[in-house]
């Protein structure tokens, strides 16, 4: 592969390229590509320098021994254009939502700055040290900067394999280093709308709004002196006109702005100022911007490419779509985890359909909810056509039920309209006790907030979701679904079409050039852009 011109080269910094894999409880390993052989980098008639292969080991690198044993080890950056290439990236690395100081940049400059200075240790010294950088900046930009296993026990992402010497090789043998910045990015449309975000509130100028207090409703014709902050914060996130007089006055052309500005932040867009619009108001652009480079974050640990028809459940924007041929077919509203019972992070594939479930109740419910429910009425169970079981699957009266040792026993709902999990349900490989499904609360669709379950995604209008999945007008018609409904036996369908599975957490994205922001349910950006900037 093409790779550089040996003129300078470096060696300060440790880099062990630190492997971020995405959070792996699934089936596979993330390959590691510091043990792939690569291919020979292709030199040019530049001057370069032996590497002494001592001083290489000294950096407990296996990425950097493997990258400069493809160079014969002799250095490679002579060629200034590729040089100033790896450093222009470095330095704009927030255009990516990354950070310069991550990748050594001040002291890559100095030794740009000095270069016809540099004795031929300090030259390998540079050029090592680039290499490392770019290196690390490479996977970054794939990987992410951080390991969500580490930071995080309930998301299971699947490996992300990425030899990131084959990818840079490859482009400094092509003579066209963009390429590694291309290949090393995702490929998937809410990556490069969130790109889009980032450039579009950089454009933003300082934020010199006020804060808004002591509002608790406003409606058209109202007139309060909070308005003027209200109209200054919309006239500067775009969706007021600058030409709007800043009076006390709820005016229709405030009102068209409050509902543009509750669109875009995933709000009732009924132009009633409350607390959730003025929540939303009071968020500065720092706060913003922060918000979207967490995101990048996320969304480099997710798949770098979607290939096949899936269905995808965005958490914090309570939605689920179905996505076929990278045609959004179908979409549906969500009830999703509470906080204290968050729906997990995960890739599966969908694998069945059961109509008429029954329900075990899980572990943790038993716990927190049927053990202090049967305490106080032993007839709990009972009402909610639930019946006990022992370990040898004898049915045990819920007066001989043992409240000291209430995880003794199983837990299991008959099928019916009044089951948790509704008429249905779509099971998936996963580590977590959860799946899709309806539910008996259906009102709870009409709601702001639905971060309300105990973990489990819960489906408005689930049927119509379950006929498309089945994929076989024939057998699986509506009419034929609904019999197996009015029957309330329990019935398991395969589902023989693929549809991958993720369900995904992301709190902001751009759509035709607009912001939009969705409320951190679990409270996790803040923390995320901490940990990225530490």
């Amino acid at each position: 592969m093409v790779f550089f011109k040996r003129y300078i080269i470096l060696l300060l910094l440790c880099f062990g390229c630190k492997k971020t894999a995405p959070n792996v409880v699934i089936e596979k390993t993330a390959i590691d590509s510091s043990k792939i052989p690569t291919p020979q980098i292709v030199k040019d008639d530049e001057r370069t320098i032996p590497i002494d292969t001592s001083k290489l080991k000294s950096f407990h690198s296996q990425l950097l021994w493997n990258f400069y044993r493809s160079s014969n080890y002799e250095t490679v950056w002579s060629s200034f254009k590729k040089r100033q290439f790896v450093l222009n990236q470095i330095q704009n690395s927030e255009n990516y939502g990354l950070n310069a100081s991550d990748y050594n940049f001040k002291k890559l400059q100095n030794l740009e700055n000095n270069i016809v200075k540099l004795n031929d240790d300090e030259l390998i010294q540079y050029d090592v040290m680039l290499t490392g950088s770019f290196q690390k900046f490479l996977n970054h930009l794939y990987k992410g900067k951080l390991n969500p296993k580490e930071l995080y026990t309930d998301w299971d992402l699947k490996p992300k394999d990425f030899n990131v010497n084959q990818v840079l090789i490859d482009a400094f043998n092509k003579d066209d280093l963009n390429k590694a910045l291309t290949e090393s990015q995702p490929k998937t449309a809410t990556y490069q709308q969130l790109l889009k975000a980032l450039h579009i509130i950089n454009t933003f100028p300082e934020d010199k709004t006020v804060r808004i207090t002591g509002v608790e409703k406003i409606v058209l014709n109202d007139t309060t002196a909070e308005l003027i902050k209200i109209k200054k914060k919309l006239q500067y996130w775009h969706d007021l006109s600058q030409q709007e007089p800043l009076n006390t006055i709820y005016s229709w052309e405030t009102l068209d702005a409050v509902k543009k500005f509750q669109t875009r932040h995933g709000l009732h867009a009924d132009g009633v100022i409350g607390k959730g619009t003025i929540w939303a108001l009071n968020h500065s652009k720092e706060e913003r911007r922060q918000q979207i480079i967490a995101n990048l974050e996320r969304w480099r640990w997710y798949n770098a490419v979607l290939e096949n028809d899936y269905v995808i459940v965005n958490i914090p924007n309570y939605s689920l779509h179905v996505v076929e041929q990278n045609d959004t077919v179908l979409n549906r509203n969500v009830v999703v985890g509470s906080s204290n019972r968050k729906t997990p992070i995960l890739s599966s594939t969908l694998k069945t359909i059961v109509f008429n479930p029954t329900w075990t109740v899980p572990p943790t419910i038993i716990k927190e909810d049927i053990t202090a429910a049967m305490k106080k009425n032993r007839n709990y169970t009972a009402k909610k056509n639930i019946t006990i079981l022992n370990a040898n699957g004898d049915t045990v009266a819920p007066a001989n039920w043992n409240e000291n040792n209430p995880l003794a026993y199983r837990y299991v709902q008959k099928p019916g309209k009044n089951n948790s999990l509704g008429l249905m349900k779509i099971l998936f490989p996963n580590s977590h006790s959860v799946y899709l499904h309806d539910t008996n609360h259906r009102n709870l669709f009409g709601r702001q907030n639905r971060s309300l379950s105990s973990g489990c995604v819960r489906i408005e209008n689930p049927l119509e979701l379950a006929q498309h999945l089945l994929n076989d007008e024939t057998k699986w018609s509506a009419e034929i679904i609904d019999s197996i409904i009015v029957s309330e036996k329990t019935k398991a369908i395969p589902i023989t079409k693929k549809y991958d599975l993720f369900q995904w957490y992301w709190t902001a994205w751009s759509h035709n050039n607009q912001l939009q922001f969705r409320r951190d349910i679990y409270n996790l950006d803040a923390e995320l852009y901490r940990k990225l900037r530490n």
